[in-house]
């Protein structure tokens, strides 16, 4: 008999993004449980939904432990107020430095051997004094890590233009490269304002139907081909990919939209042309 598999959203800190865990068995919200990140990491993380059962594989998903023992839960909780007071001390010590970068998340591991601090900066930077500076205040290994726009924006969360949660925040764990061919190729405004996400890069959703469209417009012509239609010399102008149809524009600039297999026969007849 294969083993009950429960998946449910789980998050690090409060007000970070959710991840799924599996679990073997239902969990309800708000409980902290022991999850399995890789063979060296363990952490705490606190459920943020019900668990749901899903026909998945096991090890498809970090796996929860357990639920947390209250001397895990209280460590926890104290890493937290850790964080805060590291945080502190790095702002501090950055600003008296001179150091321009930009502190975005503190984050201690579970277990306590290393503290991240994540930061963003125009180029590199000499963090030696910085970490010198850390390492005695903290009594603990530092480690500093540059992250991009993209990822400091999923890392502090926020709304779309769309009104929904960013998807870098929501569900989006690796980037994939977005490129601004892919909004032309879905007949998109090529306004910036319009296009871009909070971050200033293109938006990750422009990826989502891309592959869509190619597969449907490689059946349409392509935009300014002329063809000899029964009632004239037309140019295709545009084109409805989900409708499958294309707009033609006669010489007098009247417009006529059709769908696309009454214009392969058109082309069928012959009456293409140029």
């Amino acid at each position: 008999m294969e083993e009950k598999i429960y998946v449910t959203e789980a998050i690090f800190r409060e007000g970070f993004p959710g991840i799924h865990v599996q679990s073997s068995f239902p969990i309800r919200p708000k409980s902290f449980v022991l999850v399995e990140l890789s063979e060296e990491r363990k952490e705490v993380l606190q459920t943020v939904s019900r668990s749901i059962p899903l026909p998945l594989p096991s090890g498809a998903l970090p796996r929860v432990l357990r639920v947390a023992r209250r001397n895990e839960i209280r460590q926890y909780r104290e890493n937290l107020q850790f964080e805060k007071k590291a945080e502190g001390y790095c702002r501090q010590f950055a600003r008296d430095l001179g150091l321009e970068m930009k502190l975005v998340r503190v984050e201690r591991l579970f277990d306590r051997s290393k503290v991240i601090f994540y930061y963003t900066a125009e180029g590199r930077i000499d963090f030696r004094e910085l970490v010198k500076q850390l390492v005695r205040a903290l009594r603990t290994r530092i480690e500093m890590r540059q992250i991009g726009v993209r990822n400091e924006t999923a890392m502090c969360g926020g709304l779309a233009a769309c009104g929904q949660e960013l998807c870098c925040s929501a569900f989006i764990r690796q980037f994939a490269p977005v490129s601004i061919r892919m909004a032309k190729e879905q007949s998109l405004p090529l306004d910036p304002e319009k296009i871009s996400g909070i971050c200033g890069r293109l938006l990750c959703c422009l990826l989502y139907e891309y592959e869509l469209y190619q597969e449907l417009s490689r059946s349409l012509p392509k935009i300014g081909k002329k063809i000899r239609t029964p009632v004239g010399p037309c140019q295709v102008v545009r084109y409805n990919i989900f409708r499958q149809t294309v707009v033609l524009e006669n010489q007098e600039g009247r417009e006529v939209e059709i769908p696309v297999e009454e214009l392969k026969q058109i082309l069928a007849q012959g009456t293409e042309g140029a």
